[in-house]
């Protein structure tokens, strides 16, 4: 266990190899957010009504200078999902019209476009992202060639879940724009304080992003950034007072999303902490961490790789703090095809205490096992791991 592992509250005896999922919140800032909701709850209606519009432009600027952003340009959300929800929803769609996704989208984000696709009769592309694969090239090559003139709407991840791949989303958003895609989002759930982020810089119109994976906030918080001349047509997923607030200081962008109804907002309160933590761990701070976590994700594959006799399955360039690798077809009666559920990612954690995910990859009973890399993690629990899993697949 790495000597960092006292900065969390993780049980000590579960080798936890899974931030990937929830993440996981420092002590201090479950601390912060401890006094945050305290003071909420002693004086709700000040907390509420008079200061938490400071509060948020506060932690917002925060977050700003973190992801490269105009905090004008960012709302919070409550996760990467949400935003997605919010910019898919608030556009139009007609018959003939076509959404563009990869087969790597994230199941519930895939699911929002097939839900706006039903009501609006338009149709979801689906290009698909090899893996294992040589290049990035093979990405870019996969998702330009299925764009069309319809493409009215392009979905990508920045980092898949299911294969952990560093998109090059640069060069995706460009190959998209040559080939006439106006609406573009990039859906960077597990890219913020994963890989060093300026996303603006990325060329597309909208971006959503946990704080709750990488960044080590609590659950709840999350981002929505939208180029400046869009933001104003998106409404979030909950419409409340400010769709007829007529103040002049702020725009319909950030009334809509600061207040959908009485929410806890100490999770978005506490993103600056959370920055804060990442910031203070190294000298090179959190650049420094961001480059530690990914050269133990390629240490973590690489002891993967030699225990089961493979070669690495994606080019070194395209892995930030996660990595998948495949594993062996499960076999008939080792897996619940129907509920996602493969009996070995069980086994590993009832009979040996390690929580890391198992993926159906494209399809059962194809499957790749993802690793993720984060300051409370070591060699040695990677090395676990594969003894571990061999001696289960044995």
């Amino acid at each position: 266990m790495s000597e960092f592992a006292q900065l969390f509250t993780l049980d000590p005896d579960v080798l936890y190899l899974n931030h990937g999922s929830f993440g996981a919140c420092p002590r201090v800032v479950l601390e912060e957010r401890r006094r945050l909701y305290e003071e909420l709850e002693r004086q709700p209606v000040l907390f509420l009504d008079r200061t938490l519009e400071a509060r948020l432009d506060a932690a917002r600027a925060a977050l700003g200078r973190f992801v490269g952003a105009d905090p004008d340009d960012l709302a919070f959300v409550a996760n990467a999902t949400s935003g997605v929800n919010a910019v898919a929803r608030s556009l139009t769609f007609r018959p003939g019209d076509e959404i563009l996704a990869t087969d790597q989208e994230y199941n519930a984000c895939r699911n929002v476009l097939d839900y706006v696709a039903a009501r609006s009769g338009a149709t979801v592309v689906v290009a698909e992202a090899p893996f294992p694969l040589r290049s990035a090239d093979e990405i870019v090559e996969a998702i330009a060639a299925r764009a069309s003139a319809r493409t009215r709407f392009a979905l990508f991840d920045h980092v898949t879940s299911q294969t952990g791949l560093v998109f090059p989303a640069e060069r995706i958003v460009r190959a998209l724009r040559e080939r006439g895609v106006e609406r573009i989002m990039i859906d960077g759930a597990h890219a913020p304080g994963m890989i060093p982020l300026d996303i603006p810089a990325l060329g597309a119109d909208y971006y959503a992003g946990n704080c709750h994976k990488w960044i080590c906030a609590p659950k709840g918080a999350a981002l929505l950034w939208a180029r400046n001349g869009l933001r104003d047509e998106l409404v979030p997923p909950a419409v409340s007072h400010g769709y007829n607030d007529r103040r002049a200081d702020r725009g319909p962008f950030r009334k809509l999303f600061d207040w959908q109804g009485t929410l806890d907002p100490t999770a978005a309160l506490c993103v600056p902490a959370a920055i804060s933590f990442l910031e203070g761990i190294f000298p090179g701070g959190a650049e420094e961490l961001m480059a530690r976590n990914r050269a133990l994700a390629l240490e973590a594959r690489a002891i993967l790789c030699d225990a089961l006799g493979i070669e690495p399955p994606a080019p070194e360039e395209m892995i930030g703090a996660l990595a998948s690798v495949p594993l062996p077809d499960a076999r008939a009666g080792e897996y619940d095809a129907a509920r996602g559920r493969d009996f070995l990612q069980a086994r590993l954690y009832d009979e040996a205490r390690i929580e890391v995910p198992i993926m159906f990859w494209p399809r059962a009973p194809r499957r790749v096992l993802r690793v993720s890399a984060q300051i409370y993690n070591d060699r040695a629990q990677y090395e676990a791991l594969a003894a571990a899993l061999v001696a289960r697949l044995r």
